[in-house]
């Protein structure tokens, strides 16, 4: 699966507000052995969130998770959109969200409240702890969330819960080559696709290069075997190496490290 995130809000991109969306869905992937495949912050614009809502329906591997814009304010576009790009038809009256904003809000729900029970044709609700007017999915590859952090989260850990029920965070192993990348690029161009490779370089001053190598999968045994054979090349190539990432040890890089 490819996750990707949308969060709609000019707020954000004017600071009037910060974001909190990133951080926290990148975490509750990353425990369940996932990753965000992309991550947009858009303006309330309607072509915008079109093109992007189209960009990602054209991967057929897409989870999409999108922040705000569901409400019942003009600024609020997401639910129209959704429908027209997700399911290519209008908004609908639904009944179960309708039932739980009067039970909410009673005579108070008219004439805007009401507005957020318009939902994608055949939407999934998902439930909202706060003030229980509901998220949505469209064919539970589609997820949309409200804005607000203590709304979207446990709406987001909902929707994940379904999608992964028996995910495990991913192995992981990372070590420190006290050369530069230049030095390792020929094994790590051995490394399979089941193993993700993540090389981070960092600059100790002067000529002084180190190399953050961090190895990961789902399989802990793949893990392990790739890292012995990192060791075992820089054993051949006489490169040092310490474990952990400690790019910014001060120890690490002085110059009589």
């Amino acid at each position: 699966m490819h996750f990707y995130q949308i969060i709609i809000g000019t707020e954000i991109l004017n600071r009037r507000r910060n974001d909190r969306h990133f951080l926290f869905l990148s975490e509750e992937l990353l425990k369940r052995g996932e990753k965000l495949h992309a991550s947009f912050i858009i303006e309330d614009d309607r072509t915008l969130i079109t093109k992007t809502f189209e960009l990602i329906k054209s991967d057929p591997e897409a989870i999409l998770f999108s922040f705000g814009g569901i409400g019942s304010t003009p600024d609020d576009l997401t639910r129209e959109i959704a429908a027209r790009v997700f399911t290519q038809k209008p908004l609908v009256v639904h009944e179960e969200a309708k039932r739980r904003i009067l039970d909410q809000f009673g005579d108070d729900a008219y004439p805007h409240r009401i507005q957020m029970a318009e939902l994608p044709e055949n939407a999934e609700l998902l439930d909202n702890p706060v003030n229980n007017v509901p998220g949505f999915s469209v064919y539970r590859r589609y997820f949309f969330v409200p804005g607000f952090p203590q709304m979207a989260h446990p709406m987001v850990r909902q929707a994940l819960d379904l999608l992964l029920p028996d995910a495990k965070p991913l192995a992981r192993r990372t070590f420190t080559a006290l050369t530069g990348e230049i030095d390792l690029i020929e094994m790590m161009r051995r490394v399979p696709a089941d193993v993700e490779l993540s090389s981070l370089p960092a600059f100790c001053g002067g000529d002084r290069r180190i190399a953050v190598i961090s190895l990961s999968a789902k399989e802990p045994e793949r893990v392990e075997a790739w890292y012995r054979r990192f060791v075992e090349y820089m054993k051949e190539k006489g490169i040092e190496w310490v474990e952990g990432d400690r790019h910014d040890d001060p120890d690490l890089c002085s110059p009589e490290a």
